[in-house]
């Protein structure tokens, strides 16, 4: 295909995106223009707060590879993912490469260690799109074994492309469907601070509550049972408790269960706002 018949196809497949904005459709829609241009993997659209557990709000992962690819993550990893912390100190630009942000080194890394290792991925790139409050969008594109890590040209293609992604990403938040469903922007610390400390008391133990606070806050197993003084395996044995009272199946389902929760943080008076949140309507 020369550039102009690539460039006729990006403005079409452009075109289809703008007119998805504020829909279910967006993202899938915008994912597709981009892979119209470039081959990509593994697609992921992430949600980052300073003070919250990310958010997955979209992917294309097939289902063999959801638990390596998001819910490892989502136990703790992110943390240490350099994609995460880029968007979470004022970055300045609007796309970035995993193998330049960590300058060739990322195979020497803890965050390789403790689960790139595992995704079976070779190559990551990632749009950035800075929102308000603090709040960051993160299009995550991913390539596999047999296609290779993204070449110069396909590298070159994709940052042409970042202006208008971003753009159209913090466009498509601003809708009110969007910012409603997501962007939850409590009084900020004190109130985060309370959820964290209160969400599921009013059904956990309080030696689960204590392994539920520090899995909010994006520790893993280890950590988590280093800073309470129990053993690992105790640990494990709270969270398989913790997930069959709370009727969730993984990190991603008890990270959505509590931010959703936060909706009924003010009803809640200080108490559980997961039992406000659960009651009967009436």
């Amino acid at each position: 295909m020369n550039d102009i018949s690539q460039l006729s196809k990006w403005n079409r497949d452009l075109s289809r995106a703008i007119s998805a904005l504020g829909t279910d459709q967006f993202f899938p829609t915008l994912i597709e223009a981009i892979r119209g241009q470039v081959h990509i993997d593994y697609p992921q659209i992430w949600l980052y707060h300073r003070d919250l557990p990310p958010q997955v709000l979209y992917h294309e992962i097939p289902t063999t590879a959801v638990a390596s690819q998001i819910d490892t993550y989502l136990d703790g990893p992110y943390r240490e993912d350099p994609f995460y912390r880029a968007s979470m100190n004022q970055p300045r630009s609007k796309f970035y490469r995993l193998s330049r942000i960590t300058s060739g080194k990322l195979r020497e890394s803890q965050y390789y260690r403790d689960y790139y290792a595992e995704t079976g991925t070779v190559d990551e790139t990632i749009y950035l799109s800075r929102l308000r409050a603090g709040n960051v969008i993160n299009l995550c594109m991913m390539r596999l074994p047999q296609q290779g890590e993204f070449t110069e040209q396909e590298y070159e293609t994709l940052y042409l492309l970042a202006e208008p992604v971003s753009e159209l990403i913090k466009s498509h938040s601003e809708h009110d469907d969007f910012a409603v469903t997501h962007l939850i922007q409590p009084g900020i610390n004190h109130q985060i601070d309370l959820a964290f400390r209160t969400f599921g008391s009013s059904l956990l133990s309080p030696r689960e509550k204590d392994v539920l606070e520090l899995m909010l806050r994006g520790y893993g197993t280890d950590t988590s049972a280093a800073r309470l003084g129990i053993a690992l395996e105790t640990v494990r044995r709270h969270r398989k408790s913790i997930y069959r009272k709370l009727d969730v199946s993984s990190q991603t389902d008890l990270f959505s269960l509590f931010i959703n929760s936060l909706t009924c943080l003010g009803e809640a008076a200080g108490d559980d706002p997961l039992r406000v949140y659960m009651a009967p309507a009436r």
